[in-house]
């Protein structure tokens, strides 16, 4: 039951974080270089494949236990393994490129503001009025003395006038929370893996010893 409900939160995480506005904003916007979208979908298929194997490897470990199968054990356990060894790397990355995630997001959104800010009439000014109001934001701290008519028309309406309101600080604080808590989701998630593994290693040993118990001292006359 809970590496079920394991399974389930992470599919939760990884189905908001995949359609959230705040997520899909920046992942729709087309530029060349928006290296925002490839993490964006790489997150999305790694949390649903991963909780699908948990799910599986519940499912595999409670009918084992059921049927005193030593197959299904195994595959149990095969599923816990490939869970784990998917995690290590991931946690890895997490510690490695602490920061890409919020340097990729907040790259497009200085990209955005930048060509919004070069061209007046550009089609990106309705995208980066959607990023304002999502992030509920009003541009950002720069050394530019022509931004103010732009924050005027594209930001939300009574924030326009809200130095506090950068939204490269907004994105980075949205951000931490969320890859905070994914983080703990990911710690916990290995700590269970291991359990898992020991649990289902356990299980396979004593079914193959209770059956050779079962036989032991029994003969067939002939």
């Amino acid at each position: 039951l809970l590496f079920q409900l394991l399974g389930l939160s992470i599919a939760a995480l990884s189905t908001a974080t995949h359609y959230g506005l705040h997520f899909t904003l920046i992942s729709n916007i087309s530029l060349e270089n928006n290296s925002y979208r490839v993490i964006h979908q790489a997150a999305f298929y790694f949390g649903i494949g991963l909780s699908m194997t948990l799910v599986l490897a519940a499912l595999l470990s409670s009918a084992a236990t059921v049927r005193e199968s030593q197959c299904l054990t195994a595959m149990g356990f095969f599923c816990f393994a490939l869970a784990f060894c998917g995690l290590i790397p991931a946690a890895c990355w997490r510690y490695t490129h602490s920061t890409e995630v919020e340097d990729s997001m907040m790259d497009v959104y200085d990209l955005v503001y930048e060509e919004v800010r070069r061209n007046a009439s550009s089609f990106r000014r309705h995208e980066l009025t959607a990023i304002h109001e999502a992030f509920l934001c009003c541009g950002k701290h720069s050394p530019f003395g022509d931004t103010t008519d732009i924050q005027h028309e594209t930001c939300p309406p009574g924030r326009a006038r809200e130095a506090e309101q950068d939204c490269l600080q907004e994105i980075q604080d949205f951000l931490k929370k969320h890859m905070d808590f994914a983080s703990t989701l990911l710690g916990v998630t290995i700590g269970f893996m291991v359990y898992g593994m020991i649990l289902t290693s356990f299980l396979w040993f004593s079914i193959h010893f209770s059956s050779s118990l079962d036989r032991k001292g029994k003969y067939i006359l002939r």
